[in-house]
């Protein structure tokens, strides 16, 4: 079903006024009992990056759209974007301080509106100059957050990181006077893309969702990914909505749930059962969002037509998926995954009444440690594993507070860890594949564990 023949408006003032609400649009879609689906979508060709928001915005019911930003320009490197752009050579995302605003007006024209927001994705560990040129644009939407988009992807020091998200959150949210509502998003429960045991990306989710309201904001998501054990997402979901509720007041709040981030299946069945898996559990669980991945995840940056088939399949499963009961379904909120996180969330609100400087000590404390992460500013000292049930576990603690409510067990070798990061991938392409259509097995780095070539 296109947006046209589902009946929205297309007159922005239609919708909530003359400026496009991001979180508006999706507490809309959740009242009507739609589940909003989103590409990662981002091209150096203007014309191209028009042509995926006009297909985008055609694509389903209840979508948004998205713009991607390269990675030059995700590290401050702008001459390096505007070099490749005057010698013709095609980046992987939208260089959007590189290119003229008249440029970037045109590609939003007569597409983005209040019926069709989009949101600015990026990567960056210093992304004033993101945040400055969006916001030019009269674009109000992005995500990250200042561990999120600092300890996976870099060596900028945790401490720069903090320091310019607060500065870029503080811009966003002194837009408010102007009569936005500028919206942003954690990337804390996607860290590392796999491998990470839910109680930390659920906590980190909430830290720096707290990291957001206290400079200001009104407007946040929170973020989980898809891991590898559905029962155990279900909670991770219903925790991080209670600790939200608990930590966000007078705020507009929703979770968005990330189709699985690690290696994805190489065969075309094993990865739209894998999205359509994804789009069962965000409506199960009651995320309000859910960011797609398509059937070209393990193997190339996708093209245009096949996000639209990843937001058609995920939007048709959403829709004949079984929805919670409405009374009487039991509450799974009070779980171990809350307990672990809550125990981290407290630890580290109780460090520092400044929540940046909260986060600087936990890590140096080891209080957070993400598991496989070699950032200098991250401990290093705890390991995960997959337990027989699937269930991603703590083998080592370190020195994170959650000794309480949590113990680790068992030990992960080498093999095992290839296993573990193939687990997913395995498991949907074991029915698709036959033996010897599988490449030979060899390490792949751990510092980026987001798997195939996949964007933010």
């Amino acid at each position: 079903m296109t947006r046209a023949a589902a009946g929205r408006p297309r007159d922005p003032v239609a919708v909530h006024g003359s400026r496009a609400s991001f979180a508006r649009y999706v507490a809309d879609a959740r009242a009507r009992g739609a589940l909003v689906v989103q590409p990662r979508m981002g091209f150096s060709d203007p014309a191209l990056m028009r042509a995926g928001l006009r297909a985008t915005r055609d694509a389903a019911e209840a979508v948004v759209g998205t713009i991607t930003i390269d990675s030059y320009t995700r590290v401050g490197d702008e001459l390096s974007a505007v070099r490749a752009l005057n010698e013709d050579h095609s980046l992987n995302g939208y260089p959007i301080s590189s290119l003229s605003p008249h440029t970037s007006r045109w590609v939003l024209d007569g597409v983005r509106d209040a019926s069709f927001p989009v949101q600015v994705r990026h990567g960056s560990a210093r992304p004033q100059r993101i945040v400055a040129a969006l916001a030019a644009l009269g674009l109000d939407a992005t995500e990250g957050g200042p561990v999120s988009y600092c300890l996976p992807y870099g060596r900028t020091p945790l401490a720069d990181s903090v320091r310019n998200w607060r500065q870029a959150c503080e811009f966003l949210a002194s837009l408010r006077a102007t009569g936005a509502e500028p919206h942003l998003e954690t990337f804390g429960g996607c860290m590392l893309g796999q491998l990470c045991p839910p109680g930390l990306l659920v906590a980190l989710s909430a830290l720096e969702a707290v990291f957001f309201h206290r400079a200001g904001l009104r407007s946040i998501s929170l973020s989980y990914a898809q891991q590898t054990n559905s029962e155990q997402d279900v909670h991770a979901i219903h925790a991080l909505r209670r600790l939200a509720a608990e930590l966000l007041p007078d705020t507009e709040w929703h979770i968005v749930l990330y189709t699985y981030m690690g290696l994805y299946p190489r065969s075309r069945e094993g990865a739209l059962e894998l999205l359509e898996r994804s789009a069962r559990l965000a409506v199960q669980a009651g995320a309000a969002r859910l960011i797609v991945k398509t059937v070209a995840e393990a193997h190339r940056i996708p093209t245009v037509a096949e996000n639209v088939e990843a937001l058609r399949v995920a939007s048709a499963a959403a829709r004949d998926a079984d929805r919670p009961a409405a009374a009487g379904a039991p509450d799974v909120s009070d779980n171990p995954v809350y307990a672990e996180a809550r125990a981290l969330v407290d630890a580290v609100l109780g460090l520092d009444a400044d929540l940046g400087r909260a986060l600087l000590t936990a890590f140096a404390r080891g209080y957070l440690d993400v598991p496989y992460c070699l950032h200098p500013d991250n401990a290093g000292r705890t390991r995960s594993y997959i337990d027989e049930s699937g269930r991603l576990t703590w083998s080592e603690i370190g020195s994170m507070p959650i000794g309480p409510v949590t113990r680790g067990s068992g030990r992960l070798t080498a093999r095992g860890l290839f296993d573990a990061l193939s687990f997913v991938q395995s498991r949907h392409d074991n029915h698709f594949l036959a033996p010897t259509a599988a490449p030979p097995r060899r390490p792949r780095p751990l510092a980026g564990m987001s798997g195939g070539t996949s964007r933010r």
